[in-house]
């Protein structure tokens, strides 16, 4: 699933791309897209991210709001040559942008008023005193909590697993046990590894591709996801991998505590 790194760099790369120029045309490949069908054209005032969710900002007042869910990507293409698994098409007067998602969960929607900034977006307007006051004695796992997108928006499997070793912080501990000096060491880890998969273009271990199709690189970076047995660069230890919500957890026991 993209996550925040990977939907910031959709987002930068629509801004330059599509920022002040008009939408033609659409159309909806997918019956399951109801949000999108009635859409009548109109002019991009802008483009911003919000947690995992791209909104592009039509100069009418509307938005069109964009959740990328599992395999979701945007693809820009000059051709309006329909990609395969593509499910929406906006098109521009030299271009097109698709909606590419083979397990059709992405979703799309109009929304007519302007919705508020979050607070809870580490690379945004992050409020962590509201984080703390509400999330810090929760009796939850931290990884849990850390994908909880209530609390903590655009963190997904990938980042929460970079983020606990980084920080030398067990993925089993709760919430309530964390000190203030931990919680800074998550934050301050969190912002470092989210600013680098963003300067990386994103992870690409499976689907993700950035709006012209081409790989993230930020794979390289990876210190403990997909690399069980692996010694931890850290320690020297053993990463491990576990089950948590039904969801890998990859870790090193010996220097994450």
């Amino acid at each position: 699933m993209p996550e925040l790194p990977e939907v910031e760099t959709l987002n930068r790369q629509l801004q330059k791309k599509i920022s002040g120029r008009a939408i033609s045309a659409t159309e909806v490949y997918d019956d399951k897209l109801t949000g999108i069908k009635n859409f009548q054209a109109g002019k991009v005032a802008g483009v911003e991210r919000q947690g995992k969710t791209i909104c592009i900002r039509l100069e009418d007042g509307r938005s069109i709001v964009i959740h990328l869910r599992m395999t979701g990507r945007l693809l820009w293409q000059e051709s309006a040559e329909r990609p395969r698994h593509s499910r929406w098409r906006a098109g521009f007067d030299k271009g097109n942008i698709f909606l590419v998602d083979p397990r059709r969960f992405a979703t799309i929607r109009i929304e007519r008023t302007k919705t508020e900034k979050i607070k809870n977006d580490l690379m945004a307007d992050f409020d962590e005193k509201l984080f703390l006051a509400k999330q810090a004695n929760r009796k939850i796992n931290l990884k849990t909590l850390l994908m909880d997108q209530k609390a903590l928006a655009g963190i997904g499997n990938i980042y929460a697993c970079e983020i606990l070793h980084r920080s030398g912080i067990s993925p089993l501990r709760q919430a309530a046990s964390l000190s203030i000096r931990e919680w800074k060491m998550i934050f301050d880890s969190a912002k470092r590894i989210l600013k680098k998969g963003i300067e990386n273009r994103g992870t690409s271990i499976s689907d993700w591709r950035d709006l012209y199709g081409l790989q993230g690189e930020n794979q390289k970076e990876l210190k403990v996801y997909g690399q069980q047995g692996k010694y931890c660069s850290t320690c020297g230890g053993t990463i491990n991998r576990i089950k948590q919500g039904g969801r890998s957890t990859f870790y090193c026991h010996t220097c994450q505590k």
